[in-house]
């Protein structure tokens, strides 16, 4: 087997990323060619020239955002991250209900934008999460056509990341009702799986822009 970016494979060649808004204990500090930003580290004096793997907070722009108590610098870190994508190419996660996608003018799955830019909808369970967690991937750089083979995990996840565990009226389950799967915890909910994390790179490697 040839190793990847070989260029009798018609691959494209493999880069060193950038992993931006990552947690303090992130799995992405562990591996080899991934630049990563932390808080400590701040995101925004990233100075470019290679590809990124985006993680902006998402309290701002999620379900919950009206109870959230973001900083208030923090919701202009995702359209800035997603400005890194544009001009560099690679990836941002962020979940699938986020309103991130309209004002910064996204593209819906199966639509493109003037970037090249296109949306990829997973569920991180596939990767290894213990919820589905349904995550929206804007992706620069990478066709459709292009990306890293992607695993399928068949069946019910075996939790819930919370507002997930509720009933249709709103009410939430309780232990014993039908449907009801146990919660995630804070941590849980905000991490990232290795093998998510693993292919993620993979996907920033592949990405390429126009200079």
């Amino acid at each position: 087997m040839k190793a990847a970016g070989d260029a009798s494979t018609g691959e494209l060649p493999l880069h060193n990323v950038a992993a931006l808004f990552v947690r303090a204990n992130s799995i992405y500090k562990t591996m080899p060619g991934v630049d990563a930003w932390d808080a400590e580290r701040d995101a925004r004096k990233f100075g470019g020239g290679m590809p990124v793997i985006a993680h902006p907070p998402c309290r701002a722009w999620g379900q919950l955002r009206m109870l959230a108590n973001p900083r208030p610098d923090e919701k202009e870190l995702a359209t800035w991250a997603v400005s890194q994508v544009r001009q560099f190419g690679g990836v941002l996660e962020h979940p699938a209900r986020s309103t991130l996608w309209p004002v910064a003018g996204l593209p819906r799955p199966g639509q493109r934008d003037e970037f090249g830019g296109w949306t990829l909808p997973i569920f991180q369970s596939s990767w290894g999460h213990r919820a589905e967690k349904p995550t929206f991937l804007y992706i620069v750089g990478c066709a459709p056509g292009e990306i890293p083979e992607m695993p399928i995990a068949l069946g019910r996840a075996s939790h819930v990341i919370g507002a997930s565990g509720r009933r249709s009226d709103g009410g939430r389950l309780h232990k014993g009702d039908k449907g009801w799967r146990p919660e995630c915890g804070k941590a849980e909910r905000e991490h990232t799986p290795e093998a998510l994390a693993h292919w993620l790179v993979a996907l920033a490697q592949r990405c390429k822009v126009a200079a």
